[in-house]
């Protein structure tokens, strides 16, 4: 009896605890799938906050939307088998499993049709390319790389039209590539397999370092076909020039020579002959003096352009120009900028830590181009004799109080290290000549992005890429904002031609922090995104009007128009419409017909008018003719965020992370344009 009452009185005791597991499964309809591939995958137990007492929406790895799993990101967890239980999660957006030891053949994935990032690269899995892929319609992102997959690559996958990510490289593919045709594609790379036949010319353009390690395969950006020769080495290859051609489209790859055709089996009774009558000798005589005379006129022309370019240089030295550089190829424009005056002292170059170094002389033997005219000066892409390219500025129109005041904010500036703001490497301070050295951003900038070569034949900026920009700027100047406290920094020029995008396409934030030494002229200028406070005077620019510059430049990113007055800096070019774009907008969203005022070249995109009303209405905040009213640059970022409830912040692996992006970047919650 007391043992009964033992059992009842435990029983009592544990009926919460299953009450809560029990519910926790109903409520939660992904919990047996997911505890399924805990038990069969984790037996070192790493996923140890997986457990029958705890929300499966606040287990590691695990990200829902209204109550479903929407991200599933589990890497380098030791995680064994197959993951073929978590093809139940059909609300899945995200999976990422890479890094792990999972082996066996790709289950079927034709129930994720909410995926739209796909990472499996590191792990053991085997057989073919997965034949349920090319059904996950909404798929950006897709990543097999370093495993053990063989077989052809299908022309299947072509039904991936919105694919950016295509990573198939070191595994054991073989067949061709010919037939492949993604018009959306940003990374791809497909090198250490055993592909055969000519690159198609949808992927030429990218580098080759992404067909590498596949002996056969040929065309740009590799060496042309018709230099491949098959290995001898092997039966019935003898002779054989590739002509490959794709398995995909049927054609047969390598063709070989027939023993006939090889032309040192022929020797006709005409050469006989020629030797005969000693008319070969005189062949090779006429070799010679064809040879000789082709010398000596290449002689005569080299001698005579000598002399021509000796002589005007030898007028150009007389006249004392000798130093001097062309003037769309410098960047300043003398090698001794200050004046010589006694006791002057004359400028250098000051770095901040970790940039590499070099001399005011380097920039000015640089190959130089100008990349535009901006509120502040000149900028310029420099190539120095290292090979290492930077970006110079050359201050114009500025007004410093003098040297200490000019070095103390920029060794404020030089501190400024985010992934969305150009890093300050280096400056130069003189009397007459100032410079500030920044990294080189290769993918210019969101100005020609919108604006340029609108038109037939223009690649419009998609709404992903957009909303990304948007997240990357706004974290790039909410950084500045919050980096020191005293004193508070501000921006001071926001614009379109002031959000740059580096080489992985993520938004950097540059021109910030110069407001400060702002002329009365340069004041006058890009008052489209002016604050009404601060439209008399950028230098009392402020945080909130950095706030309603933002606002307007989100704006610019909703309706494709260019706000009222830009600079010379290139904007202007490609605009088709000028407005102030705050008013304007008021004046659409009072008249009903919000719909209308949005890009045009964003109406093919479906399923996205929420997401762009939520970033219009986050515009529309920040675009406040009341300062006060105006949100702090870090809630914009949050409220940016929250549009896809995903974190936009640029991934420093590159295309091999979550979050990561190319040329665009692409969040779990990628927009569906099906």
């Amino acid at each position: 009896m007391a043992n009964t009452n033992f059992a009842f009185i435990h029983f009592v005791l544990y009926l919460p605890l299953l009450h809560f597991a029990y519910s926790q499964a109903f409520s939660n309809p992904d919990y047996e799938a997911l505890m399924a591939f805990k038990t069969a995958s984790d037996t070192s137990n790493r996923l140890s906050s997986w457990n029958q007492t705890a929300d499966p929406c606040t287990w590691y790895g695990v990200s829902c939307l209204q109550n479903r799993t929407s991200r599933l990101v589990l890497e380098g967890l030791d995680l064994h088998g197959s993951f073929d239980p978590l093809t139940k999660l059909n609300q899945l957006r995200v999976l990422s499993l890479k890094r792990n030891r999972l082996s066996g053949p790709i289950p079927d994935l034709s129930n994720l049709t909410a995926l739209k990032l796909l990472f499996l690269s590191y792990n053991e899995f085997s057989g073919d390319f997965p034949a349920s892929v090319p059904s996950l319609f909404r798929l950006y992102r897709l990543d097999l790389s370093y495993n053990n997959l063989s077989g052809q690559i299908p022309a299947t996958v072509n039904r991936l039209t919105h694919l950016l990510t295509l990573r198939l490289e070191e595994n054991l593919f073989s067949g061709g590539i010919s037939s492949l045709d993604l018009p959306n594609l940003q990374d791809f790379n497909v090198s250490g397999n055993r592909l055969t036949g000519p690159i198609p010319k949808s992927l030429s353009g990218f580098p080759e370092a992404a067909f590498a390690r596949n002996p056969v395969l040929c065309g740009s950006p590799l060496p042309s076909c018709k230099n491949i020769v098959s290995d001898p080495s092997k039966p019935g290859s003898e002779g054989a020039v590739a002509s490959p051609v794709s398995p995909l489209d049927g054609s047969q790859g390598v063709v070989s020579s027939s023993p006939s055709s090889k032309p040192e089996v022929m020797e006709s009774s005409t050469t006989a002959n020629d030797r005969h009558n000693g008319t070969g000798r005189m062949s090779i005589l006429a070799v010679v003096a064809i040879i000789l005379g082709d010398i000596l006129v290449l002689v005569l022309v080299s001698f005579l352009l000598y002399c021509y370019f000796w002589r005007n240089y030898a007028v150009k030295m007389r006249d004392g120009k000798g130093s001097q550089l062309l003037e769309s190829e410098k960047i300043v424009y003398s090698s001794s900028p200050y004046p010589s005056q006694g006791g002057f002292e004359r400028g250098k170059m000051v770095f901040f830590e970790g940039v590499k170094r070099f001399e005011l002389e380097d920039l000015l033997r640089a190959s130089a181009e100008m990349l535009g005219k901006g509120g502040f000066g000149t900028a310029y892409k420099a190539i120095l004799s290292d090979g290492n390219v930077v970006a110079v500025k050359r201050l114009k129109e500025i007004q410093v109080g003098g040297k200490r005041e000019f070095e103390q904010h920029m060794e404020i500036l030089g501190r400024l290290r985010h992934p969305n703001v150009v890093s300050l490497k280096a400056y130069y301070y003189a009397r007459d000549e100032k410079l500030l050295v920044y990294e080189y951003m290769p993918n210019g900038n969101l100005y020609w992005l919108l604006h340029g070569n609108r038109g037939p034949g223009r690649t419009p900026l998609d709404w992903t890429t957009r909303l990304r920009i948007a997240a990357g700027a706004a974290r790039g100047i909410a950084y500045i904002h919050h980096f020191c406290r005293s004193p508070r920094i501000s921006h001071g020029n926001i614009k379109s031609t002031n959000i740059l995008l580096d080489k992985t396409g993520n938004a950097r934030v540059t021109d910030f922090g110069l407001s400060i030494f702002a002329s009365p002229t340069a004041s006058a200028r890009s008052n489209g995104y002016r604050a009404p406070e601060a439209s008399s005077d950028s230098r009392k620019c402020s945080q909130k009007a950095d706030v309603y510059a933002f606002g307007v430049l989100l704006l610019e990113l909703l309706t494709g128009k260019c706000p009222l007055v830009v600079d010379n800096g290139g904007a202007g070019v490609g605009c088709g419409v000028v407005v102030d774009l705050p008013r304007w907008v008021q004046s659409v969203v009072r008249e009903e017909w919000t719909a209308e005022g949005f890009d045009l070249e964003l109406i093919r995109y479906k399923d996205i008018e929420e997401e762009m009303v939520g970033l219009l209405q986050i515009a529309m905040s920040c675009t406040s003719n009341s300062p006060d009213q105006r949100p702090k640059m870090s809630h914009v970022v949050k409220m940016i965020e929250e549009i896809r409830g995903v974190d936009f912040s640029p991934s420093h692996e590159s295309f091999d992370s979550v979050s990561d992006s190319p040329s665009v970047s692409v969040s779990d919650d990628t927009a569906t344009s099906h």
